[in-house]
């Protein structure tokens, strides 16, 4: 049970995190943000963000469950997180430092990105030396 939580622990708190964040994005984007909602049209484009947001998320819960996704959900991880956690750097770069939430969204962004890679590293390890054991 133990080993099973270290290893779905990057794709559980990225879940536990992007569903309510993909909540506010569709429903109250004003409550993190400082936007204005003026049309259909922006309302559209908060929730379609909460959309990926909860596909992603889906696509983790299927890897926690179950092993025949694990791989393919932390590689999603790495990607979501690590793009996300760039995008903020390169908009830090350009724009200016955002409020202390950003910053440390970004700092965990990226943590989770990078910890998935070694996630990714740790069972592809474990699994060949399993491999070299049993023969």
């Amino acid at each position: 049970m133990k080993l099973k939580l270290l290893k779905n622990i990057h794709l559980i708190i990225s879940t536990l995190i992007v569903i309510p964040i993909g909540l506010i994005y569709g429903f109250c984007p004003d409550l993190l943000f400082a936007v204005k909602i003026n049309s259909t049209d922006e309302d559209n484009i908060f929730r379609a963000i909460m959309g990926l947001y909860f596909a992603f998320a889906l696509l983790w819960v299927l890897g926690i469950f179950n092993i025949e996704y694990w791989k393919t959900a932390t590689i999603s991880n790495i990607c979501f997180m690590l793009g996300l956690g760039f995008g903020r750097i390169l908009s830090i770069i350009l724009d200016g430092i955002p409020c202390k939430l950003f910053i440390f969204g970004t700092v965990g962004e990226l943590f989770l990105g990078f910890y998935s890679i070694f996630q990714i590293i740790s069972i592809k390890d474990e699994r060949s030396s399993n491999k070299h054991n049993c023969n």
